[in-house]
């Protein structure tokens, strides 16, 4: 067995117990709320709630992963009745009535906020879709494509969600929009069959390689002008390398989907390899949250410090690049990355992981939840790299 190969073959094991036996098992026990319905994601370091407002999207997420371990691990009644609990709240409190989706609502599902964004659709199209795979539930898969047609609607029709900057003044398209619809898609496509998915997800890809992608720069923007012009502007400036990450290895997935496309793997690993060397941090190790692209001071104070999320998505991003195209390279820089995480994000006491820290790696807020951090980025990570060295494996079995 090759140094690469023995080494996977321990990593399959880190992820598969630390799903089953780590991160599931602290949500599960201190998340749901069997007097309220739905989830409590606001957690602090052991478990104990901290706050009892509810982030929707974040139930779109946990209601997705609940649904695709039960179709992907193990049919545990568990997680399909979990996964119920939530699709059950979003059903109840997650629409306004316009057919959009609200962002937070009360512990008892009053609604708190709704945003210009259709992220939370998004998730909840997910959801929806994986459940109906999982509980064999007609009405779920009807209610994924009819939120998802919704939000494609609100996202991409100018004027119906109110621009960020006045657009006479400063237009702006994001990269977000295209990368989300790449994934949601995929999952439409595996679990309810949606038809219009392979031209949404060419679209996503080809704005996000003739728009955001700038060979001559070695960058892929979050933010540009509407023809794909670079902004000079802090906005326009910014690199998130994490987010940029995390669309590499969609585009990647999208090449295996379609019989190991060589164009897509070459977009996939190209993005890997620009946004690695913006983000990586030489001095003290990790990915940096952002960066200016002529490397002059960013506007946000957050810039250089070290959140889970971005490392999740680059374990998956390096393991999947190194999967596609057999270079050792990137199997070096999935041990950078998986390495530094382990050292520093998880929690061994109380178990899950923490998700912020301080640029050298110590821990800044010792919270495991909130409106932004929950069951998602974590255990899909686990998932797929378990999942990723047991096709490793078995491709080097000859099986």
């Amino acid at each position: 067995m090759t140094p690469i190969a023995q080494r996977l073959s321990e990593l399959r094991e880190v992820y598969r117990r630390g799903l089953l036996e780590d991160t599931l098992p602290f949500w599960i026990e201190h998340c749901v709320d069997r007097e309220h319905g739905g989830f409590t994601f606001a957690l602090d370091r052991d478990g104990s709630r901290l706050d009892t407002d509810k982030g929707l999207w974040q139930h779109g997420r946990f209601t997705w992963l609940l649904s695709t371990l039960y179709t992907e691990v193990e049919p545990r009644a568990e997680w399909l009745e979990l996964a119920g609990h939530g699709i059950g709240f979003l059903r109840a409190h997650g629409f306004d009535t316009d057919g959009r989706m609200f962002f937070s609502v009360t512990r008892d599902g009053r609604p708190l906020r709704k945003r210009r964004y259709v992220f939370t659709e998004a998730f909840a199209a997910a959801a929806f879709a994986a459940y109906a795979r999982a509980a064999g539930d007609a009405r779920s898969a009807e209610d994924a494509v009819r939120v998802w047609e919704l939000a494609q609607r609100y996202a991409t029709t100018p004027g119906l969600i109110p621009p960020k900057l006045d657009p006479e003044q400063r237009p702006m398209r994001g990269m977000g929009w295209p990368m989300i619809s790449i994934v949601t898609c995929q999952i439409l496509r595996a679990t309810v069959g949606y038809e219009p998915a392979r031209a949404t997800i060419d679209a996503a890809i080809e704005e996000i390689r003739t728009h955001f992608m700038k060979p001559e720069l070695a960058a892929v923007m979050e933010v540009v002008g509407p023809n794909g012009e670079v902004l000079d502007h802090f906005d326009g400036r910014m690199l998130n390398p994490g987010h940029a990450i995390e669309a590499a290895w969609f585009i990647m997935e999208e090449a295996r989907q379609r019989g190991g496309d060589a164009e897509l793997v070459r977009m996939g690993t190209t993005i890997l390899d620009w946004m690695w060397k913006r983000g990586w941090d030489t001095e003290y190790g990790g990915l940096l949250y952002f960066r200016d692209l002529h490397d002059k001071p960013v506007q946000e104070y957050w810039h250089d410090m070290k959140f889970w999320w971005n490392h999740n998505e680059a374990i998956i991003a390096t393991l999947m690049a190194y999967r596609e195209t057999g270079d050792e390279r990137y199997a070096d820089w999935h041990a950078l990355v998986h390495d530094w995480s382990y050292a520093h994000f998880p929690d061994p006491e109380h178990g899950e992981w923490y998700g912020y820290l301080h640029r050298d790696g110590r821990l800044s807020v010792p919270l495991k939840g909130n409106l932004w951090k929950g069951p998602f980025h974590l255990p899909r990570m686990q998932l797929k790299c378990w999942q990723l060295i047991e096709e490793l494996e078995h491709a080097s079995n000859g099986s």
